[in-house]
């Protein structure tokens, strides 16, 4: 059944590969001519005429668009026209650099969210309780690309304390993983704290109490367990999340990521680093989205991966710990929504 469910859903995600650079295909080729617009304004029509052959626009529009479309199959993407070097070659190259920052991010976010979380949890309407809630608000609030400017301007200019650009050791990753990390943070810990408060209502809770187990063992192996899917939910989004919005962090910080090889292949009209950035960032999402289900079903047995309806209650309960209507009541409603699963055969 495992082997199944994967197979089926690694070839959906190859037809949404396939959807989305077409997608992306077509509107780049709307945007203007590309020999225009990689040619300086002084350039002669003969000049115009010979790199428009050299990169294949004089011929007609779907032949250009099966020549794309069939390189796609095989992973060839054609050359950068900025760089000269194969697209997808590009950018693989800038990839480890992305995940690098987007591992900081994810190690700083999760381990201060749960801490919080449990905390806040174990002590509703304390002072530690509200803060959390102001630093959930916060973070949802402040825009990441704000937020990377003020750390920059306290750490970097005014404090000297860290760099503000460039790759390298930790204290080059501190600042953008800082400012990616800030918003997931409030969010998971709120919705940590949200199920955990639930949970710890529960009789098997009180049952526990009763028999003189602490309050910290009850959380680590009780009821932290049994509140992950919320977590996990809200925590795969915002790693998918980290993929497309570390575009502006790394173009802020400088970053040699992926992010960055972006916004520069738009910029120049580069069709081909375009669509390869476009396919390894929606491939990565792809792959968390799958690894998020997997993680379900690991969780919580009752969550089986036997697709139809099962997987449309999933994908409700993501929106629903997404959204989080109502504050607290949202993720509680998400949490015990989702236990309420049945094993569907």
């Amino acid at each position: 059944m495992l082997a199944k469910y994967i197979a089926k859903r690694l070839l959906h995600a190859v037809l949404v590969l396939l959807a989305v650079l077409v997608v992306v295909w077509i509107v780049v080729n709307q945007l203007g001519d590309p020999a225009r617009l990689i040619l300086p304004p002084s350039a002669s029509q003969q000049l115009y005429e010979d790199t428009r052959e050299a990169m294949g626009l004089n011929r007609p529009l779907v032949v250009q668009f099966w020549e794309s479309f069939s390189g796609w199959i095989v992973g060839d993407f054609g050359n950068s026209t900025w760089q000269k070097v194969p697209a997808l070659e590009l950018v693989l190259g800038r990839l480890p650099a992305t995940l690098y920052l987007t591992a900081v991010t994810l190690v700083i976010a999760v381990t201060l969210a749960l801490a919080l979380g449990i905390l806040s949890a174990m002590r509703p309407g304390s002072f530690l309780d509200r803060t959390l809630t102001t630093i959930s608000l916060a973070g949802v609030s402040i825009a990441d690309f704000w937020l990377a400017l003020m750390l920059i301007l306290i750490f970097g200019v005014e404090l000297g304390w860290l760099p503000t650009s460039g790759f390298g050791g930790l204290e080059f990753v501190i600042l953008p993983a800082m400012a990616l990390a800030f918003r997931p943070l409030g969010r998971l810990a709120q919705v940590a704290r949200s199920t955990l408060v639930e949970e710890m209502q529960k009789p098997y809770v009180i049952t526990l109490r009763a028999q003189g187990m602490s309050e910290g063992k009850i959380v680590r192996r009780h009821a932290l367990k049994n509140s992950l899917i919320p977590i996990i939910t809200v925590g795969g989004d915002e790693l998918a999340s980290f993929l497309n919005g570390a575009v502006v962090i790394e173009t802020i910080f400088g970053w040699p990521g992926v992010g960055g090889l972006f916004i520069q292949a738009i910029e120049r009209r580069d069709l081909p680093l375009v669509l390869a950035c476009v396919f390894v960032i929606a491939a990565m999402v792809i792959v968390v989205n799958l690894i998020i289900d997997l993680a379900y079903a690991w969780i919580d047995p009752r969550a089986a991966l036997t697709g139809g309806r099962a997987s449309r209650r999933r994908r409700r309960l993501r929106t629903e710990a997404l959204t989080l209507p109502g504050g607290e009541k949202g993720a509680v409603a998400s949490a015990t929504a989702t236990q309420a699963i049945p094993t569907e055969r």
